[in-house]
């Protein structure tokens, strides 16, 4: 019993580390870095907004993962758009009985400023899945943020 605590809590780790990752990416417009914690199977949908529990309403922005597709869109992004603030907690780490999958619950409270002085605010709570391929987790899926 000690040693699948051990286990789990090292695999939690793991996938905590790669929340990091991904938050480290955000903050310092880490295109390459970001890039890096996604599975070529990666779809993002999101909400119109963070009230949009309904996921009719739901939009697939850049469709399935394209590293040089997400590259320019990231890059446009960051190009048009300043940092004010990124705030992330994970709530909970999931590890599936295989050890082979996973998802993280995250809070977050992201604040981009355009350059026109517009906000754009990411406001609440996200779902990160991840799959174990290779010895080496990506991300596969992750929700829009939502208000609970």
């Amino acid at each position: 019993m000690a040693a699948e605590y051990q286990v789990s809590r090292g695999l939690k780790a793991e996938i905590q580390a790669i929340v990091d990752r991904e938050t480290e990416a955000w903050d310092t417009q880490d295109i390459e870095l970001l890039l890096s914690i996604f599975h070529p199977d990666m779809v993002w949908p999101w909400p119109l907004t963070n009230e949009d529990h309904d996921p009719m309403s739901w939009v697939l922005i850049l469709g399935k993962f394209n590293q040089q597709r997400w590259k320019q869109s990231y890059a446009e992004f960051f190009q048009g758009h300043k940092l004010a603030h990124n705030k992330r907690e994970t709530k909970k780490i999931e590890i599936s009985k295989e050890k082979d999958g996973a998802f993280a619950v995250v809070d977050i409270d992201t604040l981009w400023v355009d350059t026109s002085g517009q906000e754009q605010h990411w406001l609440g709570r996200v779902c990160k899945v991840y799959t174990k391929v290779g010895g080496e987790w990506k991300m596969t899926m992750h929700t829009g943020v939502l208000q609970y």
